[in-house]
């Protein structure tokens, strides 16, 4: 059996188990799952906003930035790291738009509106019009190791506002709730317990299995794309070349004839 039909079955088999996963999730936070005490039912967003946080923060922009890392370093520079960079940090713009919108759809049903200028959510704000700014970079017309290079040091910037979003409901004060699921100041000491945690978990484990298969996916992609850039930059330069043989071969014609 080839790698590609490994590949191939094993992508499969992750995507089974993804949507397994979403779909028991879904059940979950919509049946099983109670209302919250407070919050009532406004508090099954929950399991949308903070696996989409947790993805796109920690899980997206962190592989982002480890790619980039790992294309900077000499011993393993090869264009393999920064196409993960590339398509992690898409992945991950999605997801923290998607953040952003569902804490929105919360803001307006837990403080009556959609937006605010909270800490943290002016910070994760800024965070999304950063890695917009990222891919734009990427996309600026230039050598290819040169442009992934500059990408490359972008994406290390762009990571410092992680930790700024992470700690910014306890730098500042904030409307925002602090973590749900873990509290810093009593390590290990869960904010939410019972059906309601396992289903925060599973929700978690969806996601993240979610970016697994779309990050294989978009991989897959942009390296066919890369490879038909490099096809149409070499087909392009042969035809130069040989339009150049060619005017060089009428030019000693003329010169030779009588």
């Amino acid at each position: 059996m080839s790698s590609d039909t490994r590949g191939a079955r094993g992508t499969k088999v992750l995507g089974a188990l993804t949507a397994v996963t979403l779909v028991l999730t879904g059940w979950m936070a919509l049946v099983a799952s109670p209302p919250d005490v407070v919050q009532h039912d406004a508090v099954r967003l929950l399991y949308l906003h903070v696996p989409t946080a947790w993805i796109a923060m920690y899980v997206s922009f962190g592989i982002t930035t480890l790619a980039s890392l790992l294309y900077l370093w000499k011993r393993t520079r090869s264009r393999f790291w920064d196409i993960v960079a590339g398509a992690s940090a898409e992945i991950g713009l999605v997801f923290i738009g998607l953040t952003l919108l569902i804490g929105s759809i919360w803001g307006r049903t837990t403080w009556g509106v959609w937006w605010t200028w909270d800490a943290r959510l002016t910070s994760t704000a800024v965070l999304f019009v950063t890695y917009v700014g990222y891919l734009a970079v990427r996309r600026i017309p230039s050598e290819p190791l040169a442009r992934s290079r500059r990408a490359a040091i972008v994406a290390l910037a762009a990571f410092l506002n992680v930790p700024l979003v992470h700690y910014s409901v306890e730098w500042w004060r904030t409307l925002h709730q602090p973590a749900s699921l873990l509290d810093e100041r009593r390590l290990g000491d869960p904010q939410i317990h019972g059906t309601m945690l396992l289903t925060l978990l599973l929700s978690v484990l969806g996601f993240t299995l979610l970016y697994a298969w779309l990050l294989i996916h978009r991989f897959r992609l942009a390296w066919v794309e890369e490879q038909a850039e490099v096809e149409a930059l070499q087909e392009a330069i042969a035809e130069r070349h040989a339009e150049a043989e060619a005017e060089a071969d009428m030019a000693s014609q003329a010169q030779v004839a009588p």
